[in-house]
């Protein structure tokens, strides 16, 4: 146990309908829905993200807002509040919440805007109890400071401290042992593992498997003959707590990308996130013929007047699989977009790429319906 290290995944609850909720005044309880201008119904736009209370109504990140208005209309009609958002709102949130946890000292890495990775083992000497602690301070330091809510998973890897956050959302601190992985992971469903996507859950499915701890017992081979070697060596590295437990900031050093300008500047967003669809596409058969994953997603934004954005989403692992750079990619846009600005350019680069011969820590499929945006703008952060 002493030789494990202390991982800390943080991700803020809703982030950007919490700080909306905040900012405005609005009553937390109440639908939320952050997108374009629904139009009473007739909005061709996207919708951006929302509230808990809204998503008790099936709405989502990259929705048809039409569809979130039929779901949940706003007044006259019904209780649903609609706002566009400021990003610009939310990057000063996150930094005031990411100059919290960079207190604690040792490895530290934003992975989004609103979450991150901290390596706490030598700031807590390698004490678990002292973990835990240190994370319901933190998580009481970033009320305090910016009224947000946090949720806390510590874990001796990225991936099971990633998914010891989600463990008890909103608002709590899991901590998950050295040697407890096994236990944590059995009788999950398939898809609860950060990394698995439909279609793999779909193919396991098939062949009778529906939980982690199902195709763990099945060993490599024969889970290899049924999802591909690495995946089938990777979901075994998870399951036996071996997996990555490296904490950096990311510096994509190599990536692969491909960008499309429209002939005239188009408004209409969900054309555009079609295209970026495309695009992923293209990208990731690049990185299948190369041999190589990738950690890192990013969607490029130019609007008219060439005013360039981009935007990222680091994961824990490496990856190839289009499915799921396409979940990644689509919410980044549905997060990211300025919903009344025509769209000039939009790109879809992967970076921190990898081999994965040569690692351990990679997998086939990643889902990501739980993904966020990092805003870079040229010039500016956040």
């Amino acid at each position: 146990m002493g030789e494990s290290r202390l991982l800390v995944h943080c991700d803020l609850d809703a982030f950007f309908a919490a700080v909306e909720v905040l900012h405005r005044g609005l009553d937390p309880a109440r639908p939320l829905i952050i997108g374009s201008d629904p139009q009473q119904g007739r909005g061709r736009g996207i919708v951006s993200t929302c509230n808990y209370a809204a998503r008790t109504f099936g709405i989502r990140s990259a929705m048809p807002i039409s569809e979130a208005w039929r779901r949940c209309p706003g007044p006259p009609h019904g209780h649903g509040t609609y706002v566009r958002g400021s990003h610009r709102l939310y990057g000063r949130a996150s930094r005031k919440v990411m100059d919290v946890l960079r207190g604690v000292g040792g490895a530290f890495e934003q992975a989004s805007i609103d979450e991150a990775y901290l390596d706490i083992t030598e700031a807590v000497h390698g004490d678990w109890d002292a973990g835990l602690a240190l994370c319901e301070h933190l998580q009481s330091e970033v009320r305090a400071s910016t009224g947000l809510s946090a949720s806390f998973g510590l874990a001796p890897t990225r991936i099971l401290a990633k998914m010891s956050s989600e463990e008890r959302k909103p608002g709590g601190v899991f901590r998950l042992m050295p040697g407890d992985a096994a236990g944590f992971l059995h009788g999950r469903p398939m898809r609860d593992l950060p990394g698995v996507g439909p279609a793999t859950a779909t193919a396991l499915s098939e062949w009778g498997v529906e939980t982690i701890d199902e195709a763990y017992a099945l060993g490599t081979l024969a889970l290899g003959r049924m999802a591909g070697d690495r995946f089938a060596k990777w979901l075994s590295s998870v399951v036996e707590g071996t997996s990555s437990d490296e904490v950096s900031p990311l510096q994509s050093r190599r990536s692969i990308g491909k960008e499309r300008t429209f002939e005239v500047d188009v408004q209409d967003h969900e054309v555009v996130m079609e295209r970026l669809f495309e695009l992923v596409h293209r990208v990731m058969e690049s990185a299948r013929q190369m041999g190589v994953v990738g950690r890192l997603a990013e969607v490029k934004i130019r609007y008219t007047g060439f005013d360039t954005h981009t935007h990222r989403r680091s994961i824990p692992v490496g990856m190839d699989d289009v499915d799921v750079f396409i979940g990644i990619a689509g919410r980044l846009f549905a997060l990211s977009v300025e919903h009344e600005r025509p769209v000039r350019l939009i790109g879809f680069r992967l970076g921190d790429l990898e081999d994965p011969r040569t690692r351990q820590t990679t997998l086939m499929r990643y889902e990501g319906e739980s993904a966020s945006f990092e805003p870079m703008h040229r010039g500016e952060d956040g």
